[in-house]
């Protein structure tokens, strides 16, 4: 009888633990990529934050801006992490099922300028008769890179041989076999390649061209109906930005060390110091007017804006100021 109560017990209390665990809401989220840029996302999912909010994020990375937007479009996945370019290039199709909008991960570009010659005095005149490596025509890293350039008196289309053929995957390799002087590249490629003596980082776009919402959370219009979980989500990844900055590189780098399992983890931390050195993560999920004007502002430049789109119409901050607030 004994052994009896206490299986009985034991049973009761495994119960009352089971019924006090709340179920966790599953969300999809697709990435445009991989990248230690996107570390306060990595983050959240490894320390819990988004757990201690109700939810359950299922990460999958969908290479190609038109593929993650695509993604979301046809329901395969709820939030899209992207460019906030691709939002407006969307909105211009007056999609019924408007695309918005609704947090920032990032606030500067994060691409490097990254010189063959380790021995170079650099200045960006330097550029001038070179030949560039860039990125693929329309994306913001390609549209942010001819921005900075033009901003440092230089033509990128005639006072240097730029090449913008080369897939977004296949840049890297391009230069270390041997293309181009210079080349734009995203980290942890750009500190590899100074570790591995294949080039030198000259110089940082992003701290050339300032603050922009350039990686952001996006979700369909009708998605927003659901306000607990939408709320939630921005929760965790507030809770994520301020442990960014407030926790040490190396425990940064340990966190999300997972996610580059073909990483050396002191790369990953040199890499983590260095973008929030420039404040590259933003340091909360609102999406300033301002800053989106510095996006649109790019992508008029680049001649690639074929109407004015409206703040109003394409950012949703109210749960972004709400968690802040």
């Amino acid at each position: 009888m004994k052994w009896l109560r206490i299986a009985l017990f034991v049973g009761l209390l495994l119960l009352l633990v089971g019924c006090g665990q709340k179920d966790l809401q599953e969300v999809k989220v697709g990435e445009v990529t991989r990248s230690i840029f996107y570390a306060p996302l990595y983050a959240a999912i490894e320390e819990g934050f988004f757990e201690d909010e109700g939810l359950s994020i299922q990460l999958s990375t969908i290479p190609g801006g038109d593929k993650t937007m695509t993604a979301l479009l046809s329901d395969g996945i709820d939030i899209a992490l992207i460019g906030a370019e691709t939002s407006v290039y969307v909105s211009g199709q007056n999609p019924n099922d408007k695309v918005i909008n609704f947090a920032q991960l990032t606030q500067t570009d994060g691409t490097f300028l990254v010189a063959r010659d380790q021995n170079v005095d650099f200045s960006w005149d330097a550029l001038k008769g070179s030949t560039f490596l860039g990125q693929r025509v329309g994306g913001m890293p390609q549209m942010a890179g001819e921005f900075v350039l033009k901003k440092q008196g230089i033509d990128p289309h005639n006072d240097l041989t730029l090449i913008q053929n080369i897939d977004f995957a296949n840049i890297a390799n391009a230069f270390a076999s041997g293309t181009g002087d210079y080349v734009q590249l995203f980290e942890p490629t750009a500190s590899i390649f100074e570790q591995q003596g294949i080039g030198k980082i000259v110089a940082s776009f992003g701290e050339e061209l300032g603050a922009i919402p350039y990686t952001v959370f996006m979700a369909k219009e009708s998605t927003f109906s659901e306000k607990e979980m939408m709320d939630s989500f921005t929760k965790a990844l507030y809770k994520a930005q301020k442990w960014v900055y407030e926790a040490s590189s190396a425990d940064v780098a340990k966190a999300i060390a997972p996610y580059f399992e073909d990483t050396d983890q002191k790369i990953i931390e040199q890499v983590v110091t260095r973008y929030r050195d420039q404040e590259s993560y933003a340091k909360d999920p609102i999406i300033d007017e301002d800053e989106f004007q510095n996006l649109l502002d790019v992508m008029t430049e680049a001649g690639v804006l074929e109407f004015e789109p409206a703040y109003k119409d394409l950012v949703n901050r109210s749960f972004a100021d709400a968690v802040v607030k």
